[in-house]
C-alpha cells in the first residue's frame, strides 16, 4: 500500500533477485516473489503448451469411451476443488482491494492463471475418459511438476515464525494436499474402454493397458520375467502381437505407399515418351523408389524415437557439468551442505532421466525395425505370388528367400543404428565444445590421437575379415571330412585305418587353429586400442595443456570433467564405422528388394470369366516373356460344357503351355481366352505342401467325410493310406518327400477332384503312375463313366489307349493346333494324328508279339509300360487280350506294389527316426538347462571343466593379468588425483615432468597389460578348443560300432560343427567381454569404497538386487531367443514352398489364403521377438537404475565426507561411478551369453566320454609280425549279440577251418552271416566262447593288430574324398610299383593310366566320380595290396554288374590261392566250386560240408540250389 505506483510485478518489498540469503545460509529459502512467479507458472506453462497438440492427438485417436469410475469421479472433483481454491485466493485479493489493501499485481495474476489451468486439467481428465485413455502421461507430468514446485513454498510456510495471512495459508495447504492426491490418483489405471479389442484377446499384451509409470519403466514386462524364471517359457505363454505391429496392419500400409510410388513413376513416363525410352530403358531414371515408400510408412513413428535420441544426447552432457560443480563445491569451504546434496540428487535424476529416454528411444527403433521386417517380408511374399514367369526366371527361389531372410534382417539391424548417423557427430561436436571450454585448444591434440586410431582399427577389421574367410574354408573342409569319416566309420574300423584319418582331421584342425591364433593377435591389438584410446587422448591433452603455458594448472575440476567427457566421446567414435558399413549393406539390400518389387505382374484380366461356352480361345498368340518369341500361335479351341478334350502331340510341342495359357500364366500377345466358372488344375509335377495328407487334398475346403472317401477311392489312394504310418493324418515332408512319385500325382488329382470346380485342366497326370493305376483313374475319374463326367475336362496325355474314349482330340504341332476332332474323324483324315498313332501303335504291336512268344523271359517293366496299348487294339484277339491283362495284373500287383511299399516303409521309418532325433535334442537341451537353472552346481562343474581345458595355471595367470591391468588403470587415475592436488598446494611448476612421465608410464603399462591379458586369454581359449576337439575326435575314433548304429549322424555332426564353432569363436569373445566388464565394475567398487568406506554398506543390497534381476533376465531371455529361432524357419520354408507351387495356388484361387498363412507365420515369429526386445529394455532400465544408485551414493558420501576428502578423490570416485552403468549392463548380457555358450563345452564333453572299444594295441600280447602263417580259423562254442539286452545272433558256433580252405557262407536274411564276419574283426565282442586264429585267441590281442592281419572286401564299396592312392594305401606303406601291380590285378590299370593325374586321381565324396563297378574294383585292389592270409568277401546283394562280379571272382581264385577265404554268397554259382559250404539258420550251423555232399543230402542248401536252377 505504500508504493501503489510501483511498476514492478511484485513490488520492491519482494525482489526477484535470488539474494545471498539463498546460497550461503544453512537454511536456504527462495524469495517469495520467485515462489509466486516462476514456481507457480512453470506447470501451467507446460500444460498450456502441450494441451493443443494433445487434444488434437486425442481427437484423431479414439479408442472408445471409458465408464465413469470412482477414481475418475475423485479426479474430477479434486480438479474442480483446486479451481475453487485458486479462485478463492483471487476473490480474497479483490476483497482486500475493496478494503483498501492494494496487493501487488502478482496476487491477481497467479491465482487467475492457476485457476484457468486447473479447469483445463479437469477438462482433460474428462476428455481422456471419453477418448478411452487409461493412463495419462501429460497429466502425470503436470501434477508431478505442480507438487515439485509447491514443495518450496510449503517448506518456507512451515518455517515462517509469525503467521500474518491465515486465509492464504489455509488455501495453500488445501491446494498442496489436493495436488498430492491428484498425483497419487494419477498413478492408478482406468479400466479398458468399452468394446476395445483387448477384452476379446485371450492373452493380450499388457502394454496396451499399462499405466504411464509402468510404460516408462517397462514394469508391465515383469509378469513374463517371473513366469520365465519359474519354468521355461513356451509358445503359449507369449502375448498376442499388438494390432499395430501385425502384418494385417503393417503390410498394407507399406504397399499403399509403394503403389503410390509406382503410380508416380508410371505417370512420369507418359505414353508418347515410351517409344523413345524403350531404346534407352536403362538410362531412364523412372524407377519407383522403395526407400521413399519406407520412409513415408515408418518415418513418423521412427522420428519419435529420434526425438528421444536428441533429448538423450543433450542430457548426457549435463552430468559432467554437475560433476564440475560438485568438485568446486568440495573445494570451497563454508558452502552449506544442502547445496551438495542437491547436486548429488540432481546427478541421480539426470542419470535416471537419461536411462528412461535412452531406452524409449531404443524401444521405438527396435519396434520400427521389427515393423520394417514384417512389412518387407509381407510385400515380397505378396509379390512372389503374382510375378510373371519371365520375372521368376531372373531370380531363383534361393535368391528370393534370401531377400526375405538376409535383406529384411539387414533393414531391421540398420534401424537400430540409423540414429547414430546424426547423433554420433552431434555428440562429438558437443563433447568437443565442452572440452574446449575446459582445456582450450590443447584438446585438439587429444582429438588428433582419436582420429589417428580410426584407420588403425579399420586396417585391423579388414585383416580380421580376411582371416575369417580363410578359417571358414578350413572349417568346411574339416566338417566335410568328418562327415565322410562318420558315414564310413565301419570301413575304417574293418581296415584299421582310424589313425590315418585322425591325422588328416587334426592337420586341418591345426590350420584352422593357426588362423584363429592370428585372429587372436589382431583381436588383442584392437582390444588394446579400444581400452587405451580414452587414456591416450587424456594423456596427450593434459600433457599439451600443461606444457603449452606455464600458467595452465591442471586441477581436479578440469581433469575429471575432461575424463568423463572423453568417456562419452568413446562410444560415438566406435559406432560411426559400424553404422556406415551397416548403411552400405542395407543400400545393396534396398536395391535388390526394389528391383524384385518392380518386376512385371501377371495380368489378372487376360482370361475372361463371363462367357457362355465352357472354354474358348480365339486366335490366341502367347509367349512366356514379352521379349521371347511366341510359343503358341493362332490357337483356336472351343470346348463345349461337360465334354472331355484330349491334347496330344510330341514332346515340346506346347501342350503344357496351352494349359498355362488357359490359366492366365502366359503373356497374351493377341486374341482372347474365356473360361466359365471355377478351375481345378493338376500340374505335370505334382506340388505337395508340407502339411498332413488330408490338408493337401482339402486345400482349404471344409471336410465332408462322404465326399472325401469317394475322392480317395476314385484316385486309388485308399490302399496307400493303410501303408502310411498315420493314415491320412500323416505329416508329409517338404516337396512330398515321403510319398512316391505316383502317390504325389494321385494326391494332386484328389485335390482337384475335391475342389469340385467347373473346368478341370489336367496336365499329363497319368504318366507318373503305373499302368493299371492309370487305367483305374481314367475309368473312375476322368473318362466318360468317371466321377467327373458332367464337367469340362482338358486332358494332356501321352497314353494312346485312352484316346478312343474321349469326346475331342486336339493335336498340337510346334505351338499350333494342327488338327481337332473326334478319334474316328482324325483317323479318317489320315493327317498328323494318324501318323502319330501309327508310329506309337506299331512299336507296341511288335513288342507285344515278341512278348507272347517268349513267355518265360517276361521282363516286367516292358509289360507294365505297354499294357495300356493293348486295351483298345481291335487287332489282337480276345483271348490274347485277356491273357495279357491277367499277366499285367499279376505282374503289376506283385512288382509295382511291393517295392514301393518297402520303399515307403523305409522312408517313413527313416522319417520317424529323424523326427525323433529332431525332438530329442531340444528335450535334452531342456533337461540340461533345467538342471542348470535349479542347481548352480552343474554349471560350476562345467566352468571348472573349461578352466581345466584352458589349463589351471593359465586360468589363474589370466585372472591375475586382468587384475594387474585394472590396478594399472586405477593407479593412473590415482596419480592423476595426486597431480591435481598439486594445484591446491601450488607446487605445480616443479613436478610437471615427473607427473606427466609417471602418468604416461602407468597408462602405457595398462595398455600393454590389456594386450597381454587378452592375448593370454586367447591362447588359453585356443588351447582349450584344441584339447576339447582332440578328446572328442579321439574318443569317437575309438567308440564301438554299436554306438554309431544307435546315434544319428546328424547329432554327432552337430557336436563337430556347431558346438566346436561355439568353443572356437563365440565362447572366447564372450569370456573376454565378461572378464573385461567384470573387472571394470570391480575396480569401480574398489575406488569408491577406498575413497568413501561407508559405501560398502550400500553395496550389499545393490549387489543382491543386481543378481536378482540378472537371474530373472537370463532365464527368460534365453528361452525367448530359442522360441524366436524355432519360429523363424517356418516362414522361409513356407515361402519357398509357395514359390514352387504358385501356379497351383493361383489356379485354385487360394492366393489370399496363402498370404494369410504367411502373415500368420511372420506374426508368430514376431510374437517371440517382441518380448525379446522388451526384455532387453526391461533389463536395461533396472540395471541402469542400480548404476544410477551407485552414482547417487558415491556423490552423497563424497558430500558427507567432504572435510576429509580432497577434490581429486571426489572427482575420481564420482567419475568412476558415472561409467559403471554401461559395464553393469553388459555384464548381465555377457553372463547370459556365457551360460548359453558354456553348454557347448558340456555337450562336447558328454560325447568325449562315451565308452571306448578294446585297446588298439596290447603291448605284452602282441602277435608275431608274420602271424597268421597258416590261416587256420577255429570257432569254439562262439555266441555273440549286437548290443546289451538284445538276443544272441550267433548261438554256440563250433567249427574249424584249415588254412587255404575256401568257405562259402549262405543262409536267409538275418541268419547271422554278416555277424560272423563282424565277429572275426571283433566289431562285435563275444558273448561266450572264443575264436582262435593260428593258436592266437583273438580276444586277447589289440584290435589293430587283429584287423590289419585280416582283409575284407565289403558289400558296399566305400571311398573317401582324396586321391586314389590315399584310398588304396592311406599310411603310405607300399611303393608305387606295388600299387600299380595291385591295380593291374584288379583290372583298373587301363582306367587309371588313362587319367591325366594317374594315381593322384581325385575321388570325390563317396567316390561319386567312379562307377559302382569301379568302386568295387578299388576295394579289390585294397585287398590285393594288403595280401593277408585270411580274406573275407561280402558279396554285393544286388548284382552290380555281372562283369565286375566275374572279374572279382577270377582274381580271387588266382591271387588268393593259398589264403583262407570266407565268402558270404548271395548267388550260389560263385561258391559251387568251394571246398566247403556253411549253411546258417537262425544263428546256428544247419549244414556244413562240400557243395556236392550238401546237394546229395537234399537239405536247405539243395532247396536254395534248386531255386537258383543249379540243381535238378
Amino acid at each position: 500500500s505504500e508504493h501503489p505506483e510501483s511498476p514492478s510485478l511484485c513490488s520492491p518489498v519482494f525482489s526477484l533477485q535470488v539474494s545471498n540469503e539463498t546460497l550461503h545460509s544453512d537454511q536456504p529459502d527462495l524469495p517469495l516473489c520467485f515462489q509466486l512467479t516462476v514456481l507457480s507458472w512453470l506447470p501451467c506453462i507446460f500444460l498450456w503448451a502441450v494441451s493443443p497438440v494433445y487434444i488434437f492427438y486425442l481427437k484423431r485417436n479414439n479408442r472408445g469411451y471409458i465408464m465413469m469410475s470412482y477414481i475418475n469421479r475423485f479426479k474430477t472433483a479434486f480438479g474442480l476443488l483446486l479451481w475453487v481454491v485458486c479462485w478463492a485466493d483471487l476473490f480474497y485479493t479483490f476483497h482486500e482491494l475493496r478494503h483498501g489493501h492494494t496487493q501487488p499485481p502478482i496476487f491477481f495474476i497467479t491465482p487467475l492463471v492457476l485457476g484457468m489451468t486447473m479447469l483445463l486439467a479437469t477438462f482433460l481428465i474428462q476428455f481422456e475418459r471419453l477418448r478411452g485413455v487409461q493412463s495419462s502421461g501429460v497429466l502425470f507430468i503436470f501434477w508431478f511438476l505442480s507438487v515439485l514446485c509447491a514443495i518450496v513454498p510449503f517448506r518456507s510456510k512451515i518455517l515462517q515464525d509469525e503467521v500474518t495471512d491465515t486465509l492464504r495459508l489455509a488455501t495453500f495447504y488445501t491446494y498442496f494436499a489436493l495436488v498430492v492426491c491428484e498425483l497419487i490418483l494419477c498413478c492408478f489405471n482406468e479400466k479398458p474402454p468399452l468394446f476395445s479389442s483387448v477384452v476379446t484377446d485371450p492373452n493380450p499384451c499388457p502394454e496396451e493397458t499399462a499405466g504411464f509409470l509402468s510404460t516408462v519403466t517397462f514394469w508391465w514386462f515383469t509378469r513374463m520375467a517371473i513366469k520365465g524364471y519359474k519354468q521355461p517359457l513356451e509358445a503359449k505363454d507369449l502375448w498376442s502381437l499388438n494390432l499395430r505391429d501385425s502384418s494385417k496392419v503393417m503390410v498394407p500400409k507399406l504397399l499403399r505407399e509403394w503403389e503410390k510410388e509406382l503410380a508416380k513413376a508410371k505417370a512420369k513416363s507418359s505414353p508418347e515418351e515410351v517409344e523413345v525410352l524403350l531404346a534407352n530403358q536403362r538410362a531412364a531414371p523412372r524407377q519407383p523408389s522403395f526407400l521413399r515408400a519406407l520412409l513415408k510408412t515408418f518415418g513418423p513413428y521412427f522420428l519419435i524415437g529420434s526425438a528421444f535420441k536428441v533429448l538423450q544426447d543433450i542430457v548426457t552432457f549435463i552430468n559432467p557439468q554437475l560433476l564440475r560443480m560438485l568438485i568446486s563445491f568440495t573445494n570451497q569451504k563454508g558452502v552449506p551442505d544442502w547445496w551438495g546434496y542437491t547436486l548429488a540428487f540432481l546427478m541421480f535424476f539426470t542419470a535416471l532421466l537419461q536411462t528412461i529416454i535412452l531406452h524409449h528411444h531404443f524401444q521405438y527403433c527396435f519396434v520400427t525395425g521389427m515393423n520394417v521386417r514384417t512389412a518387407v517380408i509381407g510385400a515380397i511374399y505378396r509379390k512372389a505370388l503374382v510375378i510373371t514367369n519371365a520375372a521368376k526366371r531372373s531370380s531363383t527361389v534361393g535368391e528370393v528367400v534370401n531377400l526375405m531372410s538376409v535383406d529384411a534382417q539387414r533393414f531391421m539391424d540398420l534401424t537400430t543404428f540409423l540414429n547414430m548417423l546424426w547423433s554420433a557427430p552431434l555428440q562429438i561436436v558437443l563433447a568437443l565444445y565442452f572440452l574446449w571450454q575446459n582445456l582450450g585448444p590443447s584438446v585438439l591434440a587429444g582429438v588428433a590421437v582419436m582420429v589417428m586410431l580410426i584407420p588403425f582399427n579399420a586396417v585391423i577389421a579388414m585383416k580380421t575379415r580376411a582371416f575369417q574367410v580363410e578359417q571358414m574354408q578350413h572349417k568346411d573342409a574339416r566338417i566335410k571330412l568328418m562327415n565322410e569319416i562318420l558315414n564310413g566309420i565301419k570301413v575304417l574300423k574293418l581296415y584299421a585305418w582310424e589313425d590315418s584319418f585322425r591325422e588328416k582331421v587334426l592337420a586341418i584342425r591345426q590350420k584352422e587353429l593357426n588362423v584363429l591364433r592370428k585372429t587372436a593377435y589382431l583381436g588383442a591389438l584392437s582390444t588394446m586400442a579400444w581400452t587405451s584410446a580414452p587414456f591416450l587422448v587424456a594423456l596427450t591433452s593434459f600433457a599439451v595443456y600443461v606444457t603449452v603455458d606455464e600458467n595452465n594448472v591442471l586441477d581436479a575440476e578440469k581433469a575429471f570433467v575432461s575424463l568423463s567427457l572423453f568417456n562419452i566421446l568413446r562410444f560415438p567414435l566406435n559406432m560411426l564405422p559400424q553404422v556406415i558399413s551397416s548403411i552400405v549393406q542395407a543400400s545393396v539390400s534396398l536395391k535388390r528388394i526394389q528391383s524384385f518389387l518392380s518386376h512385371d505382374e501377371l495380368d489378372p484380366d487376360s482370361v475372361d470369366r463371363k462367357n457362355t461356352a465352357a472354354v474358348t480361345v480365339v486366335n490366341g498368340k502367347f509367349t512366356w516373356a514379352k521379349e521371347d518369341p511366341p510359343v503358341l500361335h493362332s490357337i483356336n479351341v472351343m470346348v463345349p460344357q461337360g465334354s472331355l478334350l484330349a491334347v496330344v502331340g510330341h514332346v515340346g510341342c506346347g501342350k503344357s503351355s496351352l494349359i498355362s495359357a488357359l490359366l492366365g500364366e502366359m503373356e497374351k500377345l493377341e486374341g482372347e481366352i474365356s473360361i466359365q466358372g471355377s478351375v481345378a488344375y493338376v500340374p505335370q509335377q505334382a506340388w505337395i505342401q508340407n502339411a498332413t495328407l488330408r490338408d493337401n487334398i482339402l486345400f482349404g475346403k471344409p471336410y465332408d467325410e462322404q465326399k472325401y472317401c469317394c475322392v480317395l477311392d476314385a484316385c486309388a489312394l485308399t490302399p496307400d493310406l493303410q501303408v502310411l504310418p498315420g493314415g491320412d493324418m500323416t505329416e508329409i515332408g517338404e516337396k512330398g518327400i515321403n510319398l512316391s512319385g505316383g502317390q504325389r500325382q494321385r494326391v494332386s488329382l484328389a485335390r482337384a477332384l475335391y475342389s469340385d470346380a467347373d473346368v478341370y485342366l489336367l496336365d499329363d497326370p497319368l504318366s507318373a503312375v503305373d499302368a493299371h493305376v492309370a487305367k483305374h483313374i481314367f475309368d473312375n475319374l476322368i473318362g466318360p463313366e468317371g466321377v467327373l463326367k458332367g464337367k469340362t475336362r482338358i486332358l494332356v496325355t501321352h497314353g494312346i489307349s485312352f484316346l478312343p474314349q474321349v469326346d475331342n482330340i486336339v493335336v498340337m504341332v510346334d505351338g499350333r493346333v494342327s488338327e481337332m476332332g473326334s478319334y474316328q474323324e482324325l483317323l479318317q483324315q489320315n493327317g498328323a494324328f494318324a501318323e502319330f498313332l501309327r508310329t506309337y501303335a506299331l512299336e507296341d504291336l511288335v513288342e507285344e508279339d515278341e512278348l507272347i512268344d517268349d513267355e518265360n523271359l517276361f521282363p516286367d517293366d516292358a509289360l507294365s509300360n505297354h499294357t495300356d496299348m493293348v486295351d483298345n487294339e481291335p487287332v489282337i484277339n480276345e483271348a490274347k487280350r485277356n491273357f495279357m491283362r491277367q499277366i499285367s495284373i499279376i505282374s503289376s500287383d506283385s512288382d509295382n506294389l511291393r517295392p514301393r511299399s518297402v520303399r515307403r516303409h523305409g522312408c517313413s521309418q527313416r522319417k520317424a527316426a529323424e523326427s525323433q532325433d529332431k525332438k530329442k535334442p531340444p528335450e535334452m537341451e531342456k533337461l540340461i538347462q533345467a538342471e542348470a537353472a535349479e542347481t548352480g552346481r552343474v554349471k560350476t562343474k562345467v566352468y571348472l571343466e573349461y578352466a581345466r581345458a584352458v589349463g589351471p595355471v593359465l586360468s589363474v595367470l589370466i585372472c591375475f593379468l586382468y587384475g594387474c591391468q585394472s590396478a594399472a588403470s586405477i593407479g593412473a587415475n590415482i596419480w592423476l588425483t595426486q597431480w591435481t592436488n598439486d594445484a591446491a598446494t601450488n607446487q605445480t611448476k616443479e613436478h610437471v615432468h615427473m607427473r606427466v612421465g609417471v602418468y604416461a608410464a602407468l597408462g602405457i603399462a595398462q595398455g600393454v597389460l590389456v594386450m597381454m591379458s587378452s592375448f593370454t586369454l586367447a591362447m588359453g581359449n585356443i588351447g582349450a578348443a584344441r584339447q576339447l576337439h582332440f578328446n572328442l575326435l579321439d574318443n569317437k575314433m575309438r567308440t564301438p560300432q554299436s554306438f554309431f548304429d544307435t546315434t544319428p549322424i546328424g547329432r554327432l555332426m552337430n557336436r563337430f560343427s556347431k558346438d566346436i564353432y561355439v568353443i572356437d569363436e563365440a565362447l572366447p569373445a564372450t569370456v573376454l567381454m565378461f572378464l573385461f566388464t567384470f573387472f571394470v565394475s570391480l575396480s569401480t567398487m574398489i575406488v569408491i569404497i577406498s575413497t568413501t568406506p561407508i559405501f560398502a554398506v550400500v553395496i550389499v543390497p545393490l549387489a543382491f538386487l543386481y543378481i536378482f534381476v540378472q537371474r530373472f533376465y537370463v532365464a527368460t531371455s534365453r528361452q525367448l531367443k530359442r522360441l524366436e529361432s524355432v519360429s523363424r524357419s517356418p516362414i522361409y520354408s513356407h515361402f519357398s514352398e509357395t514359390i514352387t507351387g504358385c501356379s497351383v495356388i493361383r489356379a485354385y484361387g487360394r492366393h489370399s489364403a496363402f498370404v494369410l498363412m504367411s502373415d500368420f507365420r511372420v506374426d508368430e515369429n514376431q510374437k517371440s521377438y517382441y518380448p525379446g526386445i522388451v526384455s532387453n529394455r526391461w533389463l536395461g532400465v533396472r540395471i541402469e537404475f542400480i548404476g544410477n544408485c551407485i552414482v547417487l551414493f558415491a556423490a552423497l558420501f563424497a558430500v558427507t565426507g567432504k572435510d576429509s576428502l580432497n577434490p581429486g578423490l571426489v572427482g575420481l570416485s564420482v567419475s568412476y561411478a558415472l561409467q559403471v552403468t554401461m559395464s553393469l549392463n553388459w555384464m548381465v548380457r555377457m553372463t547370459s551369453d556365457l551360460e548359453t555358450n558354456i553348454v557347448a563345452v558340456e555337450r562336447v564333453k558328454e560325447y568325449s566320454e562315451t565308452t571306448t572299444e578294446a585297446p588298439w594295441e596290447v603291448e605284452d600280447k602282441k602277435p608275431p609280425p608274420e602271424w597268421p602263417t597258416a590261416g587256420n580259423v577255429e570257432f569254439n562254442d562262439y555266441s555273440v549279440r549286437y548290443r546289451e539286452g538284445l538276443d544272441l545272433v550267433l548261438k554256440g558256433l563250433t567249427l574249424s577251418v584249415k588254412g587255404g580252405e575256401k568257405i562259402g557262407i549262405v543262409g536267409r536274411t538275418g541268419a547271422g552271416k554278416s555277424s560272423m564276419t563282424l565277429s572275426l574283426f571283433r566289431l562285435l565282442e563275444a558273448a561266450a566262447g572264443e575264436i582262435t586264429i593260428d593258436q592266437v585267441k583273438i580276444a586277447e590281442i589289440g584290435l589293430h593288430d587283429l584287423r590289419s592281419k585280416l582283409t575284407i572286401i565289403p558289400q558296399e564299396p566305400v571311398l573317401f574324398s582324396g586321391t586314389l592312392r590315399m584310398n588304396l594305401d592311406p599310411f603310405d606303406r607300399y611303393s608305387d610299383e606295388e600299387v600299380w601291380k595291385a591295380l593291374e590285378h584288379s583290372h583298373l590299370h587301363r582306367f587309371v593310366s588313362n587319367q591325366p593325374s594317374k594315381l593322384e586321381l581325385e575321388c570325390s565324396e563317396g567316390g561319386e566320380n567312379l562307377s559302382v563297378g569301379q568302386r568295387q574294383l578299388v576295394c579289390l585292389a585294397r585287398a590285393l595290396l594288403r595280401k593277408t592270409r585270411i580274406l573275407i568277401l561280402d558279396e554285393a546283394t544286388a548284382a552290380i554288374d555281372l562283369e565286375t562280379d566275374d572279374l572279382i571272382q577270377s582274381t580271387i581264385r588266382t591271387q588268393f590261392e593259398d589264403c583262407t577265404v570266407f565268402t558270404i554268397a548271395h548267388r550260389l554259382n560263385t561258391i559251387m566250386d568251394y571246398t566247403r559250404v556253411l549253411v546258417l539258420d537262425k544263428g546256428q550251423i544247419a549244414e556244413f560240408d562240400t557243395p556236392s555232399n550238401l546237394i546229395a543230402q537234399r537239405g536247405i542248401f539243395y532247396g536254395m540250389a534248386k531255386d537258383a536252377g543249379l540243381a535238378q
